[in-house]
């Protein structure tokens, strides 16, 4: 499945438009507009969201915001979307083209102005590369693959830190006495049936 680059992209409450991610400062993170081009250090306090993390509440599972570009970029052919300024029903009507099964209840106007309006300033600014998504499916895949080979590595290798050692070597005298214990009382058994 596709869907459109939104990694090191964020949004900062409080501050127009959308920033790149360039570097981790002392005090915060190094940011720079994407309207500018202008860095400056966005403090630890400031409230950040990043692309990757905002998904979009829908009657199903939430749809990662790449996602919804991915299909805002379908409808338009690659082209600028609507305006974020245009009137309520229309920006309502248009998300529900692009989102039919979206969340009318927890999906305010507001949201889809915003996303409308990231949406844009990303094509103004040629952002709006296309990747391929990893499946989920996939990922779980391999994390099973990788822990079955953990387990065969752990299968073979024993450990033998000096507690584990002294703790095989007390279960093996453990097990020798008990056979001894066992093989006595059988003795003492035949001694008295002899009797």
């Amino acid at each position: 499945m596709k869907t459109i680059e939104v990694k090191d992209i964020l949004s900062i409450s409080g501050k127009g438009g959308l920033f790149k991610l360039v570097a981790q400062a002392r005090n915060g993170i190094v940011v720079e507009s994407f309207e500018d081009q202008k860095r400056h250090v966005a403090p630890a306090t400031a409230r950040v969201s990043s692309m990757e993390d905002i998904a979009i509440f829908t009657e199903e599972e939430d749809m990662p915001l790449g996602d919804v570009f991915y299909k805002i970029h379908q409808k338009q052919d690659g082209g600028e979307t609507i305006s974020h300024k245009s009137g309520n029903d229309e920006l309502k009507s248009y998300f529900l083209e692009i989102l039919p099964d979206y969340d009318e209840d927890r999906v305010y106007v507001s949201d889809i102005k915003k996303i409308l309006s990231w949406y844009n300033i990303l094509h103004k600014h040629e952002m709006l590369t296309i990747i391929e998504k990893e499946e989920e499916g996939s990922e779980e895949k391999d994390d099973e693959v990788s822990e079955e080979k953990n387990d065969k590595v752990s299968d073979k290798k024993v450990d033998k830190t000096p507690e584990k050692k002294a703790s095989d070597k007390k279960a093996s005298e453990k097990k020798a006495s008990d056979k001894k214990a066992s093989d006595k009382k059988a003795s003492d058994k035949e001694d008295k049936n002899e009797k």
